[in-house]
């Protein structure tokens, strides 16, 4: 199967290259949802850390930086819609590269479902906001939000890349308007609590340490799940190997430095005195309850909103993505038909039917089994933030071997200090929040073991599995002779 250049327009596969870097950057943003991320996971780190929610933050974006060392190297090489898959197929090895493929899509399609979740509790208090309909059966508009999700999905890529960004740039202007307000009247002394502007918002309470920060830097990782979103579209994208590695460096600096104010100011807008902080650890709405206080019913509502659209765009995101990353495994794996088969706008339109149910599984799932709608959305977006967790190690360790340790390096010696920093950061959280964790949580890496021991056994019992996949990713990646060479 022959290969075409990014001049040809369309990858033999019949991926279409049509995205800039624009496009591309937009889908790691969106992937991340910075907006509706930051509507809750803020509370889930106050619920460890207290007042020193942002420390989380800021443990996770220093991890995250230094794991985005590897992916911005390695996509200057490797170009392919699997993501991670191919990033790890193509410096460890084929059976390691299915697997950390298949653990992506796994963190993907979970993440998804926690997201599409939390649509339900943020329309659901928008609508009651305005009076339309008060109702906390979140269910209902959970599963009204995939359908919606999954007609767009099966449109053509420019159009869910450039969807995701306007979405989150309302957002994002929102959200940064009531942090700002919050500041302001902080500053001036017009707080409505009598909340002052003060550094005990990086104060850690008695009892607490480094491996407590890692504990709760489960929520600040995944805040920042789907930086590496781009890497998926290296088919789709026009020069991959200089705009993907830029699209994913401007989507880690945007989303981090909003992160940092939103969550700071969430922190100092509930207050950092013990009520406060309580108020913060049991706030169902965060932005809505920090707008009536700071500004008003109006910009609550629109908050709400905004949470929503941003929430939407996660979805959307990890649908697709998850999607790309089934379709180029089972594409290198088997051939083009069945899951590998792409619909005639060049999406692929099996892997999205099966995403999109699994999705509406674990949604169905949790509404059966009677959780809240803050416990639905909490478990899945822990398992999948596991499962992203270990996809990450494999791609670092992967940058690690490809860059480091050949005959000639392809990048300078010294910086192999970036990426092990990396694995070390993720590794102590991963190991944080497996061990000593509290009933549920402590299930949850049993659910991310047995998916993950599915995809150890694909690898080892498929006979000519490592074969395939090595024939599939030469065929597949741009420009195999300048590319690197599989182990």
């Amino acid at each position: 199967m022959a290969v075409t250049t990014p001049e040809q327009g369309a990858t033999a596969q019949g991926l279409r290259r049509e995205l800039k870097l624009t496009d591309a950057a937009a889908f790691s943003v969106g992937l991340i949802g910075p907006v509706g991320a930051a509507a809750l996971l803020g509370v889930g780190a106050a619920g460890i850390l207290g007042r020193a929610a942002t420390l989380a933050f800021i443990f996770a974006l220093v991890g995250v930086s230094l794991v985005a060392y590897a992916f911005v190297k390695l996509s200057r090489h490797i170009s392919h819609t699997g993501s991670v898959y191919a990033l790890v197929g193509l410096t460890l090895g084929p059976r390691a590269g299915f697997f950390a493929g298949w653990a992506l899509c796994g963190a993907y399609v979970a993440i998804g479902a926690g997201s599409g979740i939390e649509i339900g509790l943020f329309v659901s208090q928008f609508l009651g906001g305005i009076g339309v309909l008060h109702t906390s059966e979140w269910i209902v508009i959970a599963v009204i939000a995939l359908g919606i999700v999954g007609a767009l999905a099966f449109a053509e890529i420019h159009i869910i890349t450039r969807s995701l960004l306007i979405t989150e740039i309302v957002g994002v202007i929102l959200v940064t308007l009531l942090s700002l307000t919050i500041l302001v009247r902080l500053l001036i002394g017009e707080a409505p609590n009598g909340q002052t502007l003060n550094l005990r918002f990086l104060e850690l309470g008695g009892g607490t340490g480094v491996g407590t920060i890692a504990s709760a830097a489960v929520f600040g990782f995944l805040a920042f799940a789907g930086f590496e979103g781009a890497a998926a579209l290296g088919e789709e994208t026009q020069n991959p190997r200089r705009e993907i590695p830029r699209a994913i460096k401007i989507a880690i600096a945007v989303v981090g430095v909003f992160y940092l104010l939103t969550i700071a100011c969430q922190s100092l807008g509930f207050g950092t005195s013990n009520a406060g902080v309580t108020a913060f650890q049991n706030a169902e709405s965060p932005y809505g309850d920090l707008a009536k206080s700071y500004v008003g019913a109006v910009l609550a509502d629109a908050l709400n909103l905004a949470a929503s659209l941003s929430l939407f765009a996660i979805l959307l995101g990890t649908t697709a993505a998850a999607a790309r990353i089934l379709y180029a495994l089972a594409r290198d794996a088997g051939g083009t038909g069945g899951v590998a088969r792409l619909s005639r706008r060049g999406a692929p339109i099996v892997a999205l039917g099966i995403v999109i149910c699994v999705i509406l599984g674990v949604m169905l799932g949790q509404w059966l089994a009677g959780s809240s709608v803050l416990n639905a959305t909490f478990y899945a977006l822990t398992v999948g933030t596991l499962s992203l967790l270990v996809a990450y190690v494999m791609a670092t360790l992967g940058a690690i071997r490809f860059l480091f340790l050949g005959r000639e390096p392809r990048a300078p010696r010294w910086q192999i200090v970036i990426p092990l920093g990396g694995v070390a950061f993720v590794g102590y959280t991963i190991y944080k929040n497996v061990f000593g964790v509290a009933f549920p949580y402590d299930r949850f890496p049993y659910i991310v073991g047995a998916y993950l021991l599915i995809g150890l056994a694909i690898v080892a019992f498929s006979p000519g599995l490592a074969d395939r996949v090595t024939s599939g990713l030469r065929r597949s990646t741009q420009e195999p002779a300048a590319g690197p060479s599989l182990p």
